[in-house]
């Protein structure tokens, strides 16, 4: 179902200011507005009561070199020596000086790159993480419903001149109901990764008191990150999105680490499975297809090749509803980005798992999307095998090795509208605190990775 649409009414602009003046000129905004609209001009306007949202956003120079494929490390906001050679490699491309830094030429150039490679991209400031800080973009989703205060972390490469502050307000106005404004109030701060990190004590004390606080992580997860472990302590959930995970075996170990030290952790991607997850439940609910559900040991999944990360999680959710525990581990890459991974099920039975990622001429939105599983037996008189398609031409491989006519059950999974993480994001903060079928799904998928790592 679409999102209504909706104007966006500006109760102050962006304005820069000095980071002990935030409180209070959020308060002056709001003074100068009277808030309750009583003299008829403007609706009544509710200030943020709802959460905090702090927001942290990958290093942009570092994102683009990583979404163009000169850079596959860590996305924190460090310009370290694979950085520093990603930058040359670019700038040598493209004929600009090689120094080795993110220069506004290069940067220019990175964008222009990102925004080709975008349906519908567009240039501007952070245009490739989708939040500037003149715009109200990436909350539009949460304020249509929620009056909240947004804190925007921007880490910035180059040179460490402090931290720069920002406050502005927003009030989308939605035509069905105009006559209350509900309004988000917005700090932005930008400095390099050090410069934040040496704020991370006064972060806390902006967060609004007594209420449910959030914090979206959308750069690589860092146990370790200093700024991340102080944010995260004060924080009721931890947001990621393993969608854009660089290098997801290894962050989806690092999220597995912050589950052990008790971090709410939540995954917008995990949020995508949903429909996958319902669907494989229900081909399962007739008492004769139940009992089957033990003869189960072949398992493919089909991914938009790129990232790994939601067919790791399928599988580990899949893996930790029926007890299957990894024994062996490996991959190929080619034309097809092939992992094959081996279980052992309740008896000893052996169940062999297979993950591809299939290159696709047109990618989505997202990252590693699913197209189609495959659950089989090698027992010819087991009535458990199922596929489960994205949309017709999902099956085509699945189809090619037989598998689609050989299953007992055939569904699709209907597209899901809500994909976008903005959309996402504005329904997990409706809930917080832990959830313990992603810990559990999770703590397969790293003890496949850690399975691998000592065999």
């Amino acid at each position: 179902m679409p999102t209504q649409t909706s104007t966006i009414f500006s109760l102050q602009a962006p304005k820069d200011i000095s980071l002990n003046e935030i409180d209070a000129e959020l308060n002056q905004i709001w003074q100068s507005y009277g808030i309750t609209g009583e003299d008829g001009g403007l609706p009544s306007a509710t200030r943020a009561t709802t959460f905090t949202l702090v927001v942290y956003e990958p290093e942009e120079t570092q994102y683009l070199l990583a979404a163009l494929g000169f850079y596959n490390g860590p996305i924190d906001g460090i310009l370290g020596p694979q950085m520093t050679a990603a930058l040359r490699e670019v700038q040598k491309k493209h004929n600009l000086p090689e120094s080795g830094t993110a220069t506004p030429e290069t940067l220019t150039v990175l964008r222009e790159e990102f925004a080709k490679g975008q349906r519908g991209g567009t240039g501007g400031e952070h245009s490739a993480t989708g939040l500037s800080s003149g715009s109200p973009r990436i909350a539009d989703e949460i304020a249509l419903r929620n009056p909240c205060r947004i804190i925007a972390l921007f880490p910035i490469a180059g040179e460490d001149e402090g931290v720069k502050a920002q406050v502005s307000a927003y009030c989308p106005i939605q035509k069905q109901s105009s006559s209350t404004l509900i309004c988000c109030e917005y700090i932005t701060l930008s400095g390099t990764a050090a410069a934040l990190e040496r704020i991370g004590g006064m972060i806390p004390a902006l967060l609004i008191g007594g209420l449910p606080k959030f914090l979206w992580w959308k750069a690589t997860p860092d146990p370790n990150n200093g700024l991340f472990k102080r944010l995260a302590a004060v924080c009721n959930n931890v947001i990621v999105d393993s969608c854009n995970f660089n290098n997801p075996e290894s962050d989806l170990l690092s999220l597995e680490e912050l589950v052990e030290t008790g971090v709410p952790l939540a995954d917008l991607n995990w949020r995508r499975l949903a429909s996958w997850q319902e669907l494989t439940a229900e081909a399962y609910d007739s008492p004769n297809r139940r009992a089957a559900l033990k003869e189960i040991d072949r398992v493919t999944i089909d991914y938009e090749k790129g990232n790994p990360a939601q067919a790791l999680l399928f599988l580990g959710w899949l893996a930790s509803r029926l007890q299957w525990q990894p024994v062996s581990y490996e991959k190929e890459s080619g034309d097809y980005d092939i992992t094959r991974i081996r279980f052992i099920a309740q008896e000893q039975r052996q169940v062999e798992a297979e993950l591809a990622g299939v290159p696709v001429a047109d990618v989505g939105d997202i990252i590693g999307d699913l197209i189609a599983l495959r659950l089989s037996s090698t027992n010819p008189q087991a009535d458990c095998g199922t596929v489960i398609c994205s949309e017709t031409g999902g099956c085509m491989r699945m189809e090619t090795h037989g598998g689609a006519q050989s299953a007992g059950l055939f569904q699709q999974v209907t597209s899901l509208s809500e994909q976008k993480a903005e959309a996402l994001l504005s329904q997990q903060v409706q809930r917080w605190g832990r959830e313990s079928l992603f810990e559990e799904s999770l703590g397969v998928t790293a003890n496949i990775f850690k399975f691998a790592k000592n065999s």
